[in-house]
C-alpha cells in the first residue's frame, strides 16, 4: 500500500501521479477514482505528473471535504471538484472535469468570469450570501442561489494559480421564502380589499394580537400595545359589553362549536369615536381545550346608518301617510255631512300626529281677543291648558301670521313671552309651541291652530310647514261652499307628500352599497334593491314573487326564509349567515339582519364572501402548520423507537442465527421453531423499516433506475404474491425517462400498493401497473408541493371496492387501516408516502366507492449518464485475511457481543469499545486497526461520525463501516447517505456483515494525508 507520508518533497514518483500524494480507487471518494482514471492528455492541465505541488495539495484538501468545493485552476480556469459539488452542476458532471470553465459554465460565464478574474488578479477573497446565478444543469435553465466564498490559491512560485470556490446552494430556502411571502401578501391584499381587521387571541397566556385595521376600529394608533382587558374590554360600548363578553365566553366554551358572530359598538380609546363593529371568529381546540381564538372584524357603522335612515324614512312616510289619509277620509265624510266640528277635530288631531305635539287646540276669533273658546280637542293635554291667551298673541297669530317659539326652558322666558305664569304656580309645563292662523280663501281669519309640547325644539320648520298645510285645509273645510274643492286639495297634498317620501326612500334604496329587501311573513320577496342584481346577476323580475329557497345553497334550503323570520322576532344585534347562488353558478355569502313591520319584514344583507374566503385561508394555513407539526412529532418519536427496537431485533436475529448454525440436523421440530422465530423477527424488522419510511428517516441509497426494467423484473414476484384470481397487466411507456431512487424501497412501494389492491378485490379482479412521462406546470407543482418540471409517473390501479373521500383523506396516516384486526398494520401506504416524499416526489390517490382505486407515484426525471449494472454475488460469506483487526464500537452490550462473535468466527482479530473515548484510546496507544466498525449513535456526547473523523486524523488510511437502526443527521442528510459513507443497517445478518467487512478491507485505500 502506498504511504503518502514517505514521499520526499520535490521528488517525482515514477507512477505518473502528483508529488506528495496519490489518488487511488476508494469507496470514500468517487471523484478520487474519477481523477485517477481520467484522460488528462485532453485537458489543458496535462498529465498529473506535471502538476505543481500546490495544485496537488489543493486537490487532496478538497476531495474528502463534505462542503461543496470546486477549484478553477490556471489561465483557463480548469475545473476540479469533489463528490459534494458534483450534484450541484447536474448533467455537466463528469464532462466538466478538467475542462476550461467557459465550456461548461457558458450560460453564466459573463457573470462568473469577472468574479474569478477579480480573485486571481487581486488576491482578494469574495464572499456573498444568497447570490443569484442562472444555470442550465438539468436540461433547462433556472435561477438558483448560493452562499459563496471565492479564495485565491497560491502556486509553487507564490503567484495565484487558481480560485477555490466553496459554495452552498440556498435555492430551496429562497424559493420557500418567496412562496411564503407571496401567500402572506395574498392574504394581506384580501383583508385590505375587504377592509377587515384580523385578531388572534391565546386564551392560555392571555396574549392578544391585532393588526393595524383592528387597532383603528378601537380608536388606537397603529403601534399602540393591546391587551384583552385594556384594549378590547375598555373599548366596548357599555350597553354592548355584557352581550359581547358572553359571546366570547360561548366561543371558548369546551364542547361548543367555537363559532363567534356578533355585532357591537366601540368607543374609540384615543379618538372617542363611536363605531359599529361586526366580528366573526372561531376557536381552535386541542384535546377539548381552547388554544387559539382567531377571526376578523369589520366597520359596519355606515351600514347601521343606512339601516337607521331607511327605517326613519319608512316610519315618517307611514306616519304622514296615515295622518293625511285619516284627515282625507274624515274630510270626505264631514264634507258630505257638513259637520264642521268633526272637521276641526280631525285637523287638530292630524296636526298633533304630524308634528309630534303633546296637545293641540283650535283658537276661535272673539271680538275682545282676550280668551280662547273651548273647542279644544287635544289628547295628552298639559295641565293648565286651555288658559287665558294674551291679546298680543291672538293679534300676532290672526293678523301677523304663524308664531313659533322653540326654547321656553326657563320661567323667565315663558313669562317674557306673555304666555303663562311660573311652573308650579298655575303655569304650564310648555317648553315650545306653534300657532298658525286659519285663513279662508276670501282672506278672512277664521281662527287659529295652536300646538304645544313639554320639550324644546319640537316644532321645526318641517312641522310648521305641515301645520300651515293643515290650517289651509281647515280653512277650506270651514268654507261650506267649497267643501268638495277642499277634498281635492287634500288629495293633491297627500299625493305630493307620498311622492316626496317615496322619492327619498328610493334614493336610499337605489344608492345603498348593501342590498335591501322586503318580504312577507311567508318569506316571499316583495321588493328588492338594485344591489341584489349587481351582486348576484338575477333580474328584479326573477327575484320578486318567490322565496329564497330556489337560489339557496343545498345545505341551507330552509335556512334563509326561516332564519329571517326568527331574526324578525328576536333580539337586535343577531345576524343570519347563509349562501345564495348567483347567475354564474357561484355562491355568495351574506350576513342578514331583519326587523318586522306589520305583515312585512324589512331586511338588510351584506356580502361577506371576501371575509369568508380570508377566514378560510387563515384557517387552512393554521391547519397545514398544525399537521406539519404533528407529522414532525410523530417522525421524531418513530426514529427514537426504531433505534432501540432495531438494537433489540439485532440481538434476537443474531442469536437465532448463531443457534441455527450450531443446531444439530435433528430434531426437525427445533428447526421449524427456529424458522418461525426468525420469520417473526424479520417481520418486526420490516415493520420498523415501514415506520422509518413513513417518518422519512430511513437512509436511502438512490441510483439511476429504468422504471420499465424494474417493473418487468417484479412480474414473477407479483404473480406469486397476488395469486391466480388477480389478473396483472403492465403498460410500459416508450422512451420512458430514468429516475434516481433506492431500487429496493421502490420495489417495496410497488409491492405494498399491489397487496393493498389485492385486499380490495377479495373476489378477484384486475391490477394494472402503468408507466408514463409527465410535465408538471407551475399550478400543478404548487398543488403537489413540488418544483415544476419533468416527472415519471408509476400508476397502480385496481378494480376493487374503492374508497370514499373521508378514507382517502386518512389513507396515508400511520396505523390507519380499513382492514379487520390482524389483517394489516396500517403502515403500507404510510411507508409509500414517506419514501416517495423523501425521494423528492409525490403520491396522489384517485378513487370512488365501487369503482376501484388508482395510486400515482410522481418521481423526478433523472438527467445524467447511465451507470453500469451491478452483478449479483452469491458467493459464501468471505472470511478474514491474515492478521486483520476490526475495532468494534457499540454501546449496546448485546449487539456488541453478537458482532464480536461473528467477526471472531470469520477469523478477524477483534478489539471492542463501548463509546468514542474508549475507541480513540485504543487507536492512540498504537494497536493495529484495519477497520473501525461503529454505531452512529453513541453515548458521551460524540457520535460515530465524530469518532470516524477523529480516528482518521490520526490514521488517514483507516477504513470505517457504520451501523445504525435509525438514520441520524450525523451521516444522513436530506434522506441520503453522505458521500463516501459506508453503512449497514440493523438488524444485519451474519452474511451481510461478513460481505461488507470483506468488501471494505479488499477495496482501495482511502485518500491519504501528508
Amino acid at each position: 500500500m502506498h504511504n503518502p507520508s514517505t514521499t520526499t518533497a520535490g521528488a517525482r514518483p515514477t507512477d505518473g501521479t502528483v508529488p506528495g500524494w496519490r489518488v487511488a480507487r476508494s469507496a470514500q471518494s468517487e471523484m478520487g477514482r474519477l481523477i485517477e482514471s481520467h484522460d488528462w492528455t485532453r485537458s489543458p492541465l496535462g498529465l498529473q505528473a506535471g502538476w505543481s505541488a500546490a495544485l496537488g495539495h489543493a486537490v487532496r484538501m478538497l476531495l474528502p471535504a463534505r462542503a461543496q468545493i470546486v477549484l478553477f485552476w490556471g489561465p483557463d480556469f480548469c475545473a476540479l471538484y469533489n463528490d459534494a459539488y458534483s450534484p450541484t452542476i447536474g448533467a455537466k458532471h463528469p464532462h466538466a472535469l478538467g475542462r476550461p470553465a467557459h465550456e461548461y459554465w457558458s450560460e453564466l460565464w459573463s457573470d462568473l468570469h469577472p468574479l474569478l478574474a477579480h480573485v486571481r488578479d487581486t488576491g482578494e477573497t469574495l464572499h456573498a450570501n444568497d447570490r443569484p446565478f442562472y444555470i442550465e444543469r438539468h436540461g433547462f435553465g433556472e435561477s438558483v442561489y448560493f452562499d459563496i466564498s471565492y479564495s485565491p490559491v497560491a502556486d509553487d512560485d507564490g503567484s495565484v494559480g487558481g480560485v477555490l470556490c466553496i459554495v452552498n446552494e440556498t435555492t430551496p430556502r429562497i424559493r420557500a421564502q418567496a412562496a411564503l411571502k407571496e401567500s402572506s401578501e395574498r392574504l394581506t391584499l384580501a383583508t385590505r380589499a375587504a377592509d377587515i381587521g384580523i385578531w388572534d387571541y391565546d386564551p392560555v397566556s392571555g396574549t392578544l394580537l391585532w393588526d393595524e385595521r383592528c387597532r383603528r376600529l378601537f380608536g388606537l394608533s397603529p403601534d399602540a400595545p393591546v391587551t384583552y382587558e385594556g384594549s378590547f374590554l375598555a373599548g366596548l360600548h357599555p350597553d354592548d359589553r355584557a352581550r359581547t363578553v358572553a359571546a366570547v365566553a360561548g366561543a371558548l366554551e369546551e364542547g361548543g362549536t367555537g363559532q363567534y358572530d356578533v355585532e357591537y359598538r366601540t368607543i374609540g380609546i384615543e379618538d372617542g369615536i363611536e363605531r359599529w363593529i361586526e366580528a366573526t371568529g372561531r376557536t381552535i381546540f386541542e384535546a377539548g381545550t381552547a388554544r387559539r381564538f382567531v377571526g376578523t372584524v369589520r366597520d359596519i357603522t355606515a351600514d347601521k346608518a343606512a339601516e337607521a335612515a331607511l327605517a326613519a324614512a319608512s316610519r315618517a312616510l307611514r306616519e304622514e301617510t296615515y295622518a293625511l289619509e285619516t284627515l282625507n277620509g274624515t274630510a270626505m265624510q264631514v264634507a258630505a255631512e257638513l259637520d264642521l266640528d268633526r272637521l276641526v277635530e280631525s285637523v287638530v288631531g292630524a296636526g298633533a300626529a304630524l308634528s309630534g305635539a303633546a296637545f293641540g287646540g283650535f283658537l276661535n276669533r272673539v271680538e275682545d281677543g282676550s280668551r280662547v273658546a273651548d273647542p279644544c280637542t287635544a289628547q295628552g293635554r298639559v295641565p293648565g291648558f286651555p288658559m287665558p291667551i294674551p291679546p298680543a298673541l291672538l293679534t300676532a297669530t290672526f293678523e301677523g301670521g304663524p308664531l313659533r317659539c322653540d326654547d321656553l326652558t326657563t320661567d323667565a322666558a315663558r313669562i317674557a313671552a306673555g304666555l303663562y305664569g311660573p311652573e308650579g304656580e298655575g303655569g304650564s309645563a310648555v317648553r315650545s309651541y306653534l300657532a298658525v292662523p286659519v285663513v279662508s280663501r276670501s282672506g278672512a281669519v277664521l281662527g287659529g291652530l295652536f300646538y304645544g309640547h313639554g320639550q324644546p325644539g319640537i316644532f321645526t320648520e318641517r312641522a310648521e310647514r305641515l301645520i300651515r298645510g293643515l290650517a289651509a285645509q281647515a280653512a277650506i273645510g270651514i268654507d261650506n261652499a267649497r267643501l268638495f274643492q277642499a277634498q281635492q286639495y287634500l288629495n293633491r297634498s297627500l299625493e305630493e307628500q307620498v311622492a316626496a317620501r317615496t322619492q327619498e326612500r328610493d334614493r336610499i334604496w337605489t344608492l345603498a352599497r348593501d342590498p335591501f329587501l322586503v318580504i312577507d311573513r311567508d318569506g316571499t320577496w316583495i321588493s328588492a334593491s338594485p344591489a341584489w342584481t349587481e351582486i348576484l346577476g338575477w333580474t328584479n323580475d326573477e327575484l320578486i314573487g318567490r322565496d329564497a329557497r330556489w337560489m339557496a345553497h343545498p345545505d341551507e334550503q330552509s335556512e334563509v326564509p326561516g332564519g329571517l323570520a326568527r331574526l324578525a322576532a328576536g333580539a337586535a344585534g343577531e345576524r343570519l349567515q347563509a349562501r345564495l347562488r348567483a347567475r354564474d353558478g357561484s355562491y355568495r355569502w351574506f350576513s342578514w339582519t331583519a326587523a318586522p313591520q306589520g305583515e312585512l319584514i324589512y331586511c338588510v344583507a351584506r356580502d361577506i364572501t371576501a371575509e369568508k374566503q380570508a377566514a378560510e385561508a387563515l384557517r387552512q394555513a393554521e391547519e397545514n402548520l398544525r399537521h406539519a407539526q404533528k407529522m414532525e412529532t410523530v417522525g421524531q418519536l418513530t426514529g427514537g423507537i426504531a433505534h432501540d427496537f432495531n438494537n433489540l431485533l439485532q440481538i434476537v436475529t443474531g442469536n437465532l442465527e448463531i443457534i441455527g448454525r450450531n443446531l444439530p440436523a435433528e430434531p426437525a421440530r427445533l428447526h421449524r421453531s427456529l424458522d418461525h422465530a426468525m420469520t417473526g423477527a424479520r417481520r418486526a424488522a420490516t415493520l420498523t423499516q415501514r415506520l422509518l419510511a413513513f417518518a422519512r428517516q430511513q437512509p436511502l441509497a438512490p441510483r439511476r433506475l429504468e422504471p420499465n426494467r424494474l417493473v418487468a423484473g417484479m412480474s414473477e414476484l407479483l404473480h406469486r404474491t397476488l395469486g391466480e384470481t388477480i389478473e396483472i397487466e403492465t403498460v410500459e411507456a416508450a422512451r420512458l425517462w430514468p429516475v434516481e431512487a433506492d431500487p429496493n424501497q421502490l420495489e417495496n412501494a410497488i409491492l405494498n400498493l399491489a397487496i393493498n389492491a389485492r385486499d380490495a378485490m377479495p373476489e378477484g379482479g384486475k391490477l394494472t401497473i402503468e408507466t408514463s412521462n409527465a410535465w408538471m406546470d407551475e399550478a400543478a407543482a404548487r398543488h403537489a408541493e413540488l418544483p415544476a418540471g419533468q416527472y415519471v409517473v408509476l400508476s397502480v390501479s385496481d378494480t376493487g371496492s374503492g374508497m370514499d373521500e373521508a378514507t382517502i383523506g386518512r389513507a396515508f396516516e400511520p396505523f390507519f387501516t380499513t382492514k379487520e384486526v390482524g389483517r394489516g398494520t396500517g403502515l403500507g401506504l404510510s411507508m409509500v408516502y414517506g419514501f416517495v416524499r423523501q425521494s423528492g416526489g409525490h403520491v396522489k390517490i384517485y378513487s370512488e366507492p365501487g369503482h376501484g382505486t388508482s395510486v400515482k407515484i410522481f418521481l423526478p426525471r433523472f438527467v445524467g449518464p447511465a451507470e453500469a449494472e451491478d452483478e449479483a454475488d452469491s458467493a459464501p460469506a468471505p472470511e478474514a485475511g491474515r492478521n486483520e483487526t476490526v475495532l468494534v464500537c457499540e454501546d449496546d452490550a448485546g449487539v456488541r457481543t453478537y458482532s464480536l462473535e461473528v467477526l471472531r468466527e470469520l477469523g478477524y482479530r477483534v478489539l471492542e469499545a463501548e463509546d468514542a473515548e474508549a475507541a480513540l484510546a485504543i487507536i492512540e496507544r498504537g494497536d493495529r486497526v484495519d477497520l473501525l466498525f461503529t454505531d452512529v449513535v453513541l453515548p458521551g456526547g460524540r457520535t460515530g461520525a465524530d469518532l470516524a473523523r477523529l480516528a482518521r486524523e490520526r490514521r488517514p488510511e483507516l477504513k470505517v463501516l457504520f451501523t445504525t437502526g435509525y438514520a441520524r443527521n450525523a451521516i444522513v442528510h436530506h434522506g441520503r447517505l453522505d458521500a463516501g459513507v459506508e453503512l449497514i443497517t440493523k438488524p444485519f445478518t451474519y452474511a451481510d456483515l461478513a460481505a461488507r467487512v470483506r468488501d471494505l478491507l479488499d477495496g482501495a485505500p482511502v485518500l491519504g494525508q501528508g
